[in-house]
């Protein structure tokens, strides 16, 4: 278990959990984005403020009092949960490291991104499906009570909700090079029709009237109540926390829409001249 035995409290905000398997993957990342900027001397210097940003989130999520206590209390893990699903991941995919990856590594790391089971893989129905699935079978089921039982379970939940978030926001956001592009009206529905995911779930959680985790019952982590309490509050996170951020993702894809309909109507005017109409 990860988290501190001490219950929390506001003095505890500028208490740094570092640990150390986290670091090791975020330090890597890090290396291997540098590596493809070295490659890619044209690479957009935006995109890699964006990976930045994303690191950063990350660390902040795992690496400090949110990652000290997120095995200890429910509302501390969905708080986390948030961050690198919703914040990080969006930013990893605005960082377009895939398009790096393809600049830098030449034909071979072209190939494979664009390999069959790749190509389903970055499809835009995979990665809603995707997410579909995993939101509720990391929170609704015994997956959850073996995240508490076991800390490599729990390091893996943490990359999965990672990459669970970049394979959902990437044709969302259309940054990087994709075989199906979606119309940017349509990617507002997208985006949209997400929503009830986190919403159904936060909601079930959120009137839960026992404790459904029994890894929670061995922990020191307070009484029944208190661990109820923390779910109802963890699922209220997950309910309003997600759709509000889910709707804050949406104004860059709203901007995004209208730019588009603005070129399309400027063209379409230029060819109406053009034929004397």
């Amino acid at each position: 278990m990860s988290g501190p035995s001490l219950p929390f409290s506001w003095q505890h905000l500028n208490y740094w959990h570092v640990g150390l398997f986290p670091l090791l993957l975020m330090a890597g990342a890090c290396l291997l984005y540098a590596e493809g900027m070295r490659r890619t001397p044209t690479w957009s210097t935006s995109r890699a403020i964006y990976f930045a940003a994303g690191i950063v989130v990350t660390f902040f999520a795992t690496e400090s009092f949110i990652g000290a206590y997120d095995m200890e209390l429910f509302s501390d893990h969905m708080v986390e949960h948030l961050l690198l699903i919703m914040v990080a991941a969006p930013l990893f995919c605005l960082s377009a490291p895939i398009d790096l990856a393809r600049a830098a590594g030449g034909p071979r790391v072209g190939a494979f991104f664009d390999s069959g089971v790749m190509s389903v893989i970055l499809h835009p129905l995979f990665g809603f499906g995707f997410y579909a699935v995993i939101i509720p079978l990391t929170h609704l089921t015994g997956f959850f009570n073996l995240m508490l039982e076991h800390e490599w379970i729990h390091h893996s939940e943490q990359i999965l909700f990672l990459v669970t978030g970049y394979l959902f926001f990437r044709p969302a956001f259309g940054v990087e090079y994709s075989t199906v592009v979606l119309h940017p009206g349509l990617r507002m529905v997208y985006i949209m029709a997400a929503v009830p995911v986190d919403t159904i779930t936060g909601l079930v959680l959120s009137l839960q009237n026992h404790n459904p985790f029994p890894a929670y019952s061995m922990m020191d982590v307070g009484s029944s109540e208190s661990l109820l309490q923390s779910l109802h509050l963890g699922g209220g996170i997950m309910w309003i926390g997600g759709d509000a951020l889910m709707l804050l993702w949406c104004i860059p894809v709203v901007v995004s829409w209208v730019r588009y309909e603005t070129a399309r109507t400027k063209v379409l005017d230029a060819e109406l001249d053009a034929a004397g109409l």
